[in-house]
């Protein structure tokens, strides 16, 4: 069906009183709705539409990958999508894994395990817990591991340790490492911009997210 079906204009709607309007003109292509989109996961599908004034917005119908943003680590990465967990409108979009702007997915974690190693010297999946024993023997592990993949100089070396000494990870963002997947916020609107963007969960917002995952797990 044609898109001038859908309007946005207030004719149709009753006055403030409960009176019916009486329609004095037709619909107008400038109050033209279109359909939603419900963007899915899927190898990349995106159509352009010519708007009003010539301009353009890009349909996306199925996406797979986005570049999110590590905000306390300044890190951006491309990254794939693997599934959306949470979406504050309504549990049918997390049913038929439907992309919108602010839906909570679940994210690749690979591309920033790679860049944390190169940038600090760590593999945060084998970060074992704060003791003494257990440190010292993660480190010796790494070092027996390290030996055999590239020898790096001492400038190198000394450079990493200092990072690491002064680096603080938000222990909820390292324990998700272990799984491989990060929980992720999407900014983009992928209906609009045919772009899945968005930024890894951390602090407050990460902590409100996990509750509301947890309370749906029970229910």
């Amino acid at each position: 069906p044609p898109a001038r079906e859908i309007p946005r204009a207030p004719r149709h709607k009753h006055r403030a009183t409960g009176g019916r309007r009486n329609i004095h003109q037709k619909k107008r292509k400038f109050e033209m709705g279109r359909p939603a989109v419900l963007c899915k996961i899927g190898a990349k599908r995106v159509r352009a539409v010519r708007c009003r004034g010539g301009n353009m917005k890009y349909r996306g119908l199925r996406i797979d990958a986005g570049n999110f943003a590590w905000g306390s680590e300044k890190c951006t990465k491309k990254v794939r999508i693997l599934d959306v967990v949470y979406n504050s409108t309504s549990n049918e979009f997390v049913r038929t894994k439907t992309l919108t702007k602010n839906s909570i997915v679940q994210i690749d974690a690979q591309p920033y395990l790679q860049w944390y190693m190169k940038k600090f010297g760590v593999d945060l999946r084998k970060k074992s817990k704060k003791g003494a024993k257990d440190a010292k023997d993660a480190k010796e592990a790494k070092d027996a591991k390290e030996e055999p993949e590239e020898k790096k100089n001492r400038h190198v070396i000394f450079k990493l340790k200092a990072r690491e000494a002064k680096q603080k990870l938000d222990p909820a963002v390292e324990e998700q490492f272990q799984s491989g997947r990060l929980l992720a916020s999407i900014a983009s609107r992928p209906g609009q911009s045919g772009r899945c963007d968005g930024y890894v969960l951390e602090g407050e917002e990460l902590t409100f997210y996990k509750k509301k995952l947890e309370k749906k797990k029970k229910a």
